[in-house]
């Protein structure tokens, strides 16, 4: 992890993405990847379930924000003492902790929800308490809780359930959706699972006007962990703008992505690039390797 590169490393990676990327996938055959990707995504669930990948011990050290402040100190000391015990790695390793496919050293962004510009600052606190007013009005799972927090392509529930064993005594609530109904399936089928503080529901966030189960303006926190990669490039601003709209003034936007240049794509074969930074796995899936804005 955090592996600090020489400028020859940094050419050597360079010159292996550009060598992997210069033979693309024929145009024709790339739409697929797109449109489909749903299905390739529910195949690969069903095909593993959920021993694919591992529980994320180190979501609350790398994003003390996504939990109240209650449950944070409690969830930080279990996530130092679990990933001590599980994780004993080597000085200098770069043994990848989460799976084969998720580096644990891509690029993490915080983004929080303060777009409000100078003329609008008067009537601010007129409009918060109005949103709150309909907040309140409006019946939806998890509306009495104070923290709300949406994990987005969470999978088979490697995020939620550390998530969920951490807001049982918090006045919090947890929602959580993926494109796959195998994997939403699986989590509600897991041990862990509590609709008393978490709602899982079948959801393709490229879908522009798909709905959720809750309204606007009413979430503290959007989390999303190696979900935005699978997206088109072109698609994923949209994305990006359309769930900050669900977010309260001041609500922040989590997410740990692939790094330009990560060990993942360095291992890509010529043949896998369907346009620039963006390859397709052989069983359908996608990846984009972003670069730090």
């Amino acid at each position: 992890d955090h592996v600090q590169w020489t400028e020859e490393d940094k050419e050597n990676a360079r010159q292996k993405a550009e060598e992997n990327s210069c033979v693309q996938i024929p145009l024709k055959e790339r739409g697929k990847f797109d449109t489909e990707a749903c299905q390739y995504w529910d195949t690969f669930y069903e095909m593993h379930q959920d021993k694919f990948f591992k529980d994320r011990r180190w979501l609350f050290l790398e994003f003390p924000e996504l939990l109240p402040s209650g449950a944070k100190s409690q969830a930080t000391n279990l996530c130092l003492g679990d990933q001590q015990a599980a994780y004993p790695l080597p000085t200098g390793s770069t043994t990848d902790i989460e799976t084969r496919y998720q580096q644990h050293n891509g690029p993490t962004r915080h983004h929080r929800n303060t777009d409000t510009s100078n003329h609008q600052e008067s009537c601010q606190g007129a409009a918060l308490e109005k949103n709150e007013a309909a907040i309140e009005a409006t019946t939806f799972p998890g509306q009495l809780a104070s923290f709300r927090i949406l994990e987005v392509g969470c999978g088979v529930g490697n995020s939620v359930f550390p998530i969920i064993n951490s807001i049982k005594e918090a006045d919090a609530f947890l929602y959580c959706c993926d494109f796959s109904p195998c994997a939403i399936q699986l989590v509600k089928e897991h041990p862990d699972y509590d609709d008393s503080v978490c709602h899982a529901f079948v959801h393709d966030i490229c879908e522009e006007v798909a709905s959720f189960p809750f309204p606007p303006q009413s979430l503290d926190v959007i989390l999303a962990v190696f979900v935005l990669s699978s997206i088109h490039p072109d698609r994923i601003q949209g994305v990006v703008n359309r769930l900050s709209t669900y977010l309260k003034h001041g609500g922040i936007f989590l997410f740990r992505d692939y790094g330009r240049h990560d060990f993942s794509q360095l291992r890509f074969k010529k043949g896998r690039c369907l346009s620039e930074n963006f390859y397709t796995r052989g069983d359908g899936t996608c990846v984009y390797f972003f670069t730090k804005g």
